[in-house]
């Protein structure tokens, strides 16, 4: 089973994210568990915890159909040690609200290693992911793959496999592959060709037993463009086929398939072309 369905609004209160996933006939959702602008968040109490679980039961969502997802703020790949301890800090406390809400999954950005350089960013984030792992328990750090963009860090599958070997629990790591980001990293995926060539090459790399997750979004930018722009399901320069073939793929089952595409009204809609396409 693919859980497919867009981040959603936690607008209000986090226990309202599953009520706004089933209004677009969602089967899994993202989330944010707190504002994802700011460094510091009001702890979830009792009541809000149960009930973000109630709705969850009431609407039909397993803890493993939701992906997590925590602040841009975050960059355990920042050279400077005050900043980077800082994000490290608040990535503590976005796991542990994982942990709160039953949710086994928190999706990150690897960080971006600014004037250093893309190994000492690659250690520096195995480090800080080393340390979030030590001081939680039961949720996994999902490791996004990214569009490459200026000195952010997972725009090759060789970046992500570095953090991986040197993080201790490779029980709680794992990947998001987003199909923008990768795309425009450089990666084919229009055609059954391209798209064969690419999983080879992530399953050599990385490989398919530490995948967690799969970001669905169209891009406005060409490949290999390394620009981060998505756009709706259909309407970029990737096109419907290489979401079916995403979705045609067993490899990807059991995972939550989430949309980060523009303009939530078109979310029922671009859902519901989503499961037109499974097999």
């Amino acid at each position: 089973m693919k859980y497919i369905g867009p981040h959603v609004s936690a607008s209000g209160g986090v226990h309202n994210a599953p009520l706004n996933a089933q209004s677009v006939g969602a089967t899994g959702f993202g989330l944010f568990t707190k504002n994802q602008r700011q460094w510091k968040a009001k702890p979830l109490d009792g009541a809000e915890i149960d009930a973000f679980k109630e709705n969850m039961f009431t609407c039909g969502y397993a803890p493993i159909a939701v992906l997590a997802h925590d602040s841009y703020l975050i960059n355990i790949g920042n050279p400077d040690f005050a900043v980077r301890e800082k994000s490290t800090n608040a990535l503590i406390d976005e796991v542990k609200r994982c942990e709160l809400l039953g949710l086994p999954l928190l999706n990150i950005h690897p960080g971006s290693h600014l004037v250093s350089t893309v190994d000492e960013g690659l250690a520096h984030i195995a480090e800080s992911v080393n340390k979030v792992l030590d001081e939680t328990k039961g949720v996994t750090i999902v490791l996004e793959a990214m569009a490459g963009q200026g000195t952010n860090i997972g725009g090759r599958f060789e970046h992500l496999a570095s953090i991986i070997h040197n993080v201790e629990d490779k029980a709680r790591v794992g990947v998001c592959l987003d199909t923008c980001h990768i795309f425009a990293a450089g990666y084919d995926i229009r055609d059954e060709e391209s798209y064969s060539k690419t999983m080879l090459e992530f399953d050599s790399v990385i490989g398919f037993k530490y995948l967690r997750g799969l970001h669905l979004n169209d891009a406005k930018a060409a490949l290999a463009s390394h620009l981060d722009r998505h756009e709706s399901i259909g309407k970029g320069t990737l096109g419907v086929e290489a979401f079916r073939l995403f979705l045609q793929d067993d490899r990807f089952d059991n995972i939550p398939c989430i949309l980060e595409t523009p303009g939530e009204e078109f979310w029922p809609s671009e859902v519901e072309l989503l499961k037109s396409l499974l097999k």
